[in-house]
């Protein structure tokens, strides 16, 4: 047996690693570090930059294999290749992404970005004045979710090709493929125990919710995670301004980094959403 195929059946013994064992370089096991040095593995992570199309490959063999891939960017290219080769990574504190209402998740987070200051008090006048121009057509008040959006393509196929994309884009930043047990990568987030909103929301177990949410309304997917980054493709985006800027509330709720501290305004943020597959999100 290799290597590779037996760390694969450590990580997932109720999976068919035997699917994708001969179609990956060499590679290890990734424990989380925050606490118990003895945890299980979370995370099955190629030695060296991944090769073009793998992401790819293994994608397709999802559904077989039960092991979703990921492109791994780091913190910055070096030999500790943070989070994931240090093992920066905290499944403790994670509850369920089932236990929550993705709707609720998104009206809270909104609530609490353009109500309150960073330390949580309420804004005052002027800061008031100044936000309403960031979240203008909106108010304060939750303008609820967005409509689902209208698939343009298949969500698997607008995974892959955002996969060549970011690949390609990224070719200077030594992009590592990584495999987890799960579903679907909204859920893989969680069982990594990814902490990379940890300053926005410490248990990844509600974005993960909302990410599965818009799996179902917008068919995004994950395809790349960095240290506090995510990239998703998505099959059925805003098709005008005005449901873009519905959506944009929602990126606000969830990133509001997005916007604070990116585009500025909703208005500013919004019409790169129109028919975009492609959905980026930071956290400082």
């Amino acid at each position: 047996m290799s290597d590779v195929l037996r760390d694969l059946r450590r990580l997932s013994p109720e999976g068919n690693p035997e699917t994708v064992a001969g179609l990956l370089p060499a590679g290890r096991l990734v424990r989380p570090e925050f606490g118990d040095r003895e945890a299980e593995p979370v995370l099955w992570m190629s030695g060296a930059e991944a090769p073009q199309g793998l992401w790819e490959q293994l994608h397709r063999a999802h559904p077989a294999s039960g092991l979703w891939p990921l492109l791994l960017a780091p913190l910055k290219v070096d030999e500790e290749f943070r989070p994931w080769a240090n093992g920066e990574l905290d499944p403790r504190s994670a509850s369920e992404p089932d236990w929550y209402d993705p709707a609720a998740l998104l009206r809270t987070g909104w609530q609490y970005s353009v109500t309150l200051d960073a330390e949580g008090d309420p804004l005052d006048p002027e800061e008031r004045v100044e936000l309403d121009g960031s979240i203008a057509p909106f108010t304060s008040d939750w303008p609820g979710p967005a409509p689902a959006g209208v698939p343009v393509r298949d969500p698997d196929d607008a995974a892959r090709a955002l996969a060549r994309q970011l690949f390609a884009n990224g070719a200077d930043e030594g992009l590592r493929i990584g495999l987890v047990p799960a579903a679907t990568g909204a859920r893989a987030l969680t069982a990594l125990g990814w902490t990379g909103p940890v300053n926005h929301e410490d248990d990844i177990a509600k974005v993960s919710a909302v990410l599965l949410d818009w799996e179902r309304r917008f068919g995004a997917r994950v395809v790349q995670v960095g240290f506090a980054e995510l990239e998703l493709s998505v099959a059925a985006p805003p098709a005008d301004l005005a449901a873009a800027l519905h959506v944009a509330a929602e990126h606000l709720a969830f990133c509001p980094d997005n916007i604070f501290q990116g585009s500025g305004s909703l208005a500013e943020y919004a019409p790169g959403l129109v028919g975009s597959g492609q959905w980026s999100f930071w956290w400082d």
